[in-house]
Formats: structure tokens, sequence, C-alpha cells
């Protein structure tokens, strides 16, 4: 299986990071980089030094680096920056002038100002084609309406988590990955919605983070409520605490509750 040399590019913070052809360039991670994208022309920042990895973790055909960032750039992505501003107060006053059931969450001008992309969530499909029609008056370019999930807002949006820390999605998960009530329930914590739930309403992506762990510490050890066999003869599984590996069960025969370890009994 061939190699290729690439470099890891991110266009925004805790974005997700996407490999090109550094072309021979020098790169360091911080360094500003001006690619090819299928949306044309970007700016972004090298957030993986170059490296060789295998042909199979690559997307096809792979894209390159045109060149090396300046000041120049700095300062046009610093303009788009403050369009976008203006842009979204402008779109806000068409959203309104159309009564669309539409929140927009973000605004975004490419690098080239070849087309300015509207960020925006719905409960359900919106049909905003006079709005494009509009925006496209005002603005004279190509315009994107993107509808975007609860996950995605939270992401583009920053706040504080239930610990107190800023979110995860905003500060450095890349992507999304998929959380289930199942690794609450491995987990023993509360299914309390309020308490798993992150500011976007959905399960916490930090339910994932230990998982795998809890999920093979599980091995071996009884369910809650089974039946199994002491040397105090037969008892029933009360609570199982997965990481001390330790068991209390109630004794069938005296009501007593004790604690013990998994070799110490014997599943039913």
């Amino acid at each position: 299986m061939g190699k290729h040399v690439v470099v890891g590019v991110r266009f925004k913070e805790a974005g997700k990071v996407y490999y090109f052809d550094p072309k021979g360039l020098n790169l360091s991670v911080g360094d500003a980089v001006i690619v090819e994208t299928v949306r044309g022309v970007e700016y972004g920042q090298v957030a993986i030094p170059v490296k060789e990895v295998a042909e199979s973790e690559l997307v096809q055909p792979l894209k390159k680096v045109v060149r090396m960032g300046n000041e120049a750039d700095a300062a046009a992505v610093k303009e788009n920056q403050q369009k976008a501003l203006q842009a979204r107060k402008t779109c806000e006053e068409k959203i309104a002038k159309h009564k669309l059931e539409m929140k927009l969450v973000d605004v975004e001008y490419t690098f080239d100002n070849s087309k300015i992309i509207f960020y925006f969530t719905a409960d359900g499909r919106v049909d905003f084609r006079n709005l494009v029609k509009d925006l496209a008056g005002v603005f004279r370019t190509r315009i994107e309406l993107r509808q975007i999930g609860v996950r995605d807002e939270a992401k583009m949006l920053g706040g504080l988590g239930s610990c107190g820390r800023p979110l995860c999605c905003a500060t450095f998960l890349d992507d999304f990955q998929p959380v289930s009530i199942k690794m609450a329930k491995e987990q023993n914590l509360s299914l309390n919605p309020a308490k798993i739930s992150g500011v976007c309403g959905r399960l916490m992506c930090c339910l994932r983070y230990e998982s795998e762990h809890y999920h093979c510490a599980r091995k071996g050890l009884p369910e809650q409520g089974k039946t199994v066999s002491t040397s105090q003869g037969k008892a029933k599984v009360v609570d199982v605490n997965i990481l001390n590996r330790k068991i209390k069960v109630q004794l069938q025969q005296t009501g007593t509750i004790v604690e013990l370890s998994p070799e110490e009994l014997q599943q039913e």
C-alpha cells in the first residue's frame, strides 16, 4: 500500500482537520497557508505537521497547498469577518421581513469572496427561495443557506457545559461521535435527561470518553438483580461497582448485604 506526504490543515478553531499535499513546503503547526478546496481557495492553519500517511486514509484526489499565508491574507480574513457581521444583520432583517421560522446561527464569507454562507437552524424544512433572491440582490455574489443541527449550533456559538468548562465541541472536538443512552447506563449515571444532556439538548459528548473502559471493565461482572452463588449460599446482586470490581449482594438466608469480589461468587 502506497504512502503520501501530507500536511493537516484546519480552517476553524476546533474544526475538522483536512489533509493536503504540501508541495515540498517546510510547514510547521500554526503556519498560515492558502489551499485549494472544493469551495475554492481558502485560508487555514497547519494543525498537523508534514508527515506520511497511508493512501487508505486519504480522500482522493488530494488537494494542494497553494502557498504560505502572509499578513495581507490575515488582514483579508479579518475584513471578511467584519463584513460577515454586517451580512448577518442584513439577513436577520430579511428573515423577519419574510416571516420565516428559522434561526440564523452564523455567517461566513469564503476567502476569495466568491460566496457567502448563512448557517441556520429550523424545526423543519424552510422555503427560503425568496430570501436567497433578496440576499443575492444586496450582496451581488453567490448565496448559500445551509441548515445545521443543534450540535453544530453549539459548536459554532460555544458556551459553558454543566461541568463549568467551555464546551468540548467548541474547544477541541474536531468531529462529532455517536453517543447513546447505553453509555450512560454502563457508567451507572442518572438517566435524568437534564443531567446527561448538553446545552444543545442532545446527550453529552463526554459520555463517550470513558465508555470503552467501562465496557471492558464490566466483562465478567454480574448484572444487578441476578442470582449468584457464594460461600454463604445463594444471593441477589444489589449493586455493582465496575471500577473497583466489587459486588454487593443480599444473602437469601439472612438478608445480610455483603461486598464481594467477582472471584468470590459464581453466576447462575
